[in-house]
């Protein structure tokens, strides 16, 4: 386990006045059915699959894509840009890679990685036959490879599975491995995107995780100042965060200042 941090990120935040105190619930820190063992493989694939249709509707497949390009700009295109996909779930990110990939004729290989066998088992079956894509089990907070890996590090929809602490150890892993930068791009907590997270959950799935893991997803979520905090504590410059809309928001690290 990587070590703590001083991050000043707690998981009982309270803000400074009470009309932002509506509008930003206190994060919590309670656990999600996702991240437990176990499932039964079938609810487990239905949850997955209406993962993939929040990332898709919400805009946040979309919002990698945007920010793909210039990341890999200075990739020569006679060689394969090389990608790593940290806790890729059902592996939807590094698809929709592919497919723009192959229509830019861009060359890539992507390490679609997540520390769940359970899920790691659920991508291959959604992935299915991507020569591109090659699956991994790699803890997010402590990737075993040499600093810059890869060309460009991906994260989405998982940052708020993570403590302070530990997400902290994730940015920091990003921003070694990435050459040429990382998006993440994750949840925006606020009490509309929760009422929009109950509602949703209640109207479009019956899946008991879904159900569960959806609203208290946005509770676990971390606010855009908050990231600009833990983004400092694991000593990274120059990202920019952005607020995307249907409370989302993303940090972009490029090239850094000493390449």
């Amino acid at each position: 386990m990587p070590p703590k941090t001083g991050v000043a990120v707690a998981s009982n935040v309270v803000n400074r006045s009470p009309s932002r105190r509506r509008l930003a619930p206190v994060r919590r820190d309670a656990a999600e059915l996702l991240d437990q063992t176990g499932h039964d493989p079938a609810e487990l694939a239905e949850n997955l699959r209406d993962i993939r249709r929040v990332n898709l509707l919400a805009g946040g497949t979309r919002t990698i894509l945007r920010a793909l390009p210039a990341l890999l700009d200075p990739v020569p295109r006679d060689r394969d840009a090389t990608i790593l996909d940290l806790a890729t779930g059902s592996g939807d990110i590094p698809r929709a890679v592919v497919r723009w990939a192959r229509r830019q004729r861009r060359p890539v290989r992507i390490v679609a990685s997540d520390l769940s066998e359970e899920i790691l088992v659920a991508a291959a079956s959604h992935l299915g036959r991507l020569p591109e894509v090659t699956l991994a089990r790699y803890d997010a907070r402590a990737v075993p490879l040499p600093d810059d890996s890869f060309d460009v590090v991906l994260c989405s929809l998982a940052l708020h599975h993570f403590s302070p602490e530990d997400a902290v150890s994730v940015l920091r892993e990003m921003d070694r491995l990435g050459r040429y930068g990382f998006i993440l791009n994750d949840i925006r907590r606020g009490a509309l995107a929760y009422l929009a997270a109950w509602v949703s959950s209640r109207v479009a799935t019956r899946n008991r995780l879904t159900r569960h893991d959806m609203p208290l997803s946005v509770l676990r979520a971390y606010s855009p100042d908050e990231l600009k905090t833990l983004l400092a504590g694991a000593g990274i410059a120059g990202a920019t965060v952005s607020r995307h809309p249907l409370f989302r928001m993303t940090a972009v690290r490029g090239l850094r200042t000493e390449d």
